[in-house]
């Protein structure tokens, strides 16, 4: 029977100290490391980052290839028929004129010391007046093979850039809004990381909280069932009553009842911190603060820098700064966009040397401007509400700075208030222990009854509830003055938490 028991209190031994002890930046580094949340806030900030990037090469030419092909049912001609011309003589000024024997069928005139052609009547005329008049005797011939063009299968390609030469500045403000936005994602994930540090600390303060209300609670329910056992005695003797064992029987179901809900509300406590640390949920473990340490104050530091820490304040600011860009960007709408542009165009088939079915091409390079004359007010509209939109960015900025001041006097005087309270409830401890050693003394002299005991034992409970929650209270309140401050950081993650076994 020894050995069994022996046996019994080595493997109790071995299991406790088996059980994993949890520190709270264990806690703080899992759950940061687990969170599905912060990890979308990180993958928003690499997205960001590709787009700053992206809107940087917008200072660069683009270039780009373009290709067609097209097949058409019919050749291209320019004469509906093989046409004839007539044969005429090159005069001396360069013109197309005749001269007698030139070929005309006209009789040719000389009159005034000029020839001139005489229509079918006989009558002189100026061909250059009356050209229908001249009839012709020889004609060249210009078949309509000659202009036709083989248009059937035509290949097109150019290759190319752009490069903005001025653009009234919407470039250069695009660059600096997708920069805002990328530090702003990096905000939003710092705001992340703190609601998710305060959610961690909140759960862990509750299970330690929990912890000892449930050590408490089992204290009480053994000082009620020596009372209970105490009275049975006396009932014995005959010096007790049934009814006060009754009222004492009462008293330590209840006190049994409440050790059920703690550990109940302990477990479920302990589940929510498994979930966000991602641990298994019915994984039991030790948490380190159990017992209440001090703690270091949270110290107060310059407004000025406290504002700065907020991440809240961070984004409100590249908002407001985006807000302005943006202003900038709709008055560049009024300025003149100005590009350089530049292609090889190849084509088949190609007219730089005659026209041929073989591929032929050419550079071109210029300079493309484009002024805007009127636009029936919308610039105007446009501009205006980007100016509301970016003081309403500074007006809330203003705002929260000044909401944000008030939170860290009300966050300071919480601690300060806290502290005391833990303070006045250590004190009440001392006087509640005191008044429960003269109770029991009282009661095993049999001047006191077990009513009386009870009192003394709940007041004591009392007291000890209040100083679990005032410690809890004081832990929470400076951590949400950190918080207000901005002083509240992740911990620098590693590869696994430290966990002690």
């Amino acid at each position: 029977m020894k050995k069994i028991l022996l046996a019994v209190v080595v493997l109790a031994s071995m299991q406790l100290h088996s059980q994993k002890v949890l520190q709270l930046e264990d806690c703080r580094q899992m759950a940061l490391t687990h969170n599905k949340s912060l990890k979308m806030a990180q993958e928003s900030v690499k997205a960001a980052k590709q787009l700053r990037q992206a809107a940087f090469t917008q200072f660069f030419p683009n270039f780009s290839a373009n290709g067609a092909y097209t097949w058409n049912q019919k050749n291209l001609s320019l004469l509906s028929e093989n046409a004839l011309l007539p044969v005429g003589t090159k005069m001396a000024n360069g013109s197309f004129g005749y001269t007698p024997g030139a070929g005309q069928v006209q009789e040719i005139q000389l009159q005034s010391g000029n020839y001139v052609p005489t229509d079918s009547k006989g009558i002189p005329f100026d061909p250059t007046k009356s050209p229908e008049k001249l009839v012709w005797k020889n004609y060249s011939l210009l078949p309509k093979s000659a202009m036709e063009f083989d248009i059937r299968n035509i290949f097109v390609g150019s290759i190319g850039f752009v490069q903005p030469i001025f653009m009234g500045g919407k470039i250069r403000e695009l660059y600096r809004i997708a920069k805002y936005g990328e530090n702003l994602a990096l905000a939003q994930q710092e705001s992340k990381v703190t609601e998710l540090l305060i959610e961690v600390d909140e759960a862990y303060w509750q299970v330690v909280s929990l912890e000892n209300k449930v050590k408490l609670a089992k204290d009480y329910c053994n000082l009620v069932a020596k009372v209970d056992s105490n009275v049975n005695v006396l009932i014995e003797e005959g010096v007790a009553t049934k009814s006060e064992a009754l009222k004492v029987k009462v008293k330590h179901n209840e006190a049994e009842i409440t050790v059920t809900k703690a550990e109940d509300g302990l477990n479920l406590s302990r589940m929510a911190l498994n979930q966000l640390c991602g641990i298994a949920l019915d994984d039991v473990y030790t948490l380190a603060d159990q017992d209440l340490a001090e703690e270091t104050v949270t110290q107060l530091i310059p407004l000025e820098q406290a504002l700065k820490n907020r991440p809240e304040i961070k984004q409100l600011t590249l908002l407001e700064n985006i807000a302005k860009s943006n202003e900038k960007i709709m008055s560049s709408r009024f300025m003149p966009n100005i590009v350089l542009t530049g292609n090889y165009l190849i084509s088949n088939p190609n007219s730089f040397d005659g026209y041929k079915n073989e591929f032929g091409g050419m550079f071109t390079v210029g300079v493309v401007a484009n002024v805007p004359l009127f636009h029936f007010g919308d610039k105007f509209h446009t501009l205006n509400a980007a100016k509301s939109q970016h003081r309403i960015a500074t007006m809330q900025l203003e705002e929260t700075k000044e909401k944000m001041q008030l939170q860290i006097k009300q966050c300071s005087y919480k601690l300060s208030e806290s502290l005391k309270k833990k303070i006045s409830t250590q004190h009440n401890i001392e006087q509640a222990e005191e008044n429960l050693r003269y109770a029991t003394d009282g009661f095993e002299e049999g001047v006191i009854t077990s009513t009386d005991l009870l009192g003394a034992q709940t007041a004591w409970l009392s007291a000890k509830s209040e100083n679990i929650d005032a410690n809890i209270d004081s832990k929470l309140c400076n951590l949400y003055l950190a918080k207000s401050l901005g002083t509240l950081k992740a911990p620098e993650l590693s590869s696994q938490p430290a966990i002690k076994k």
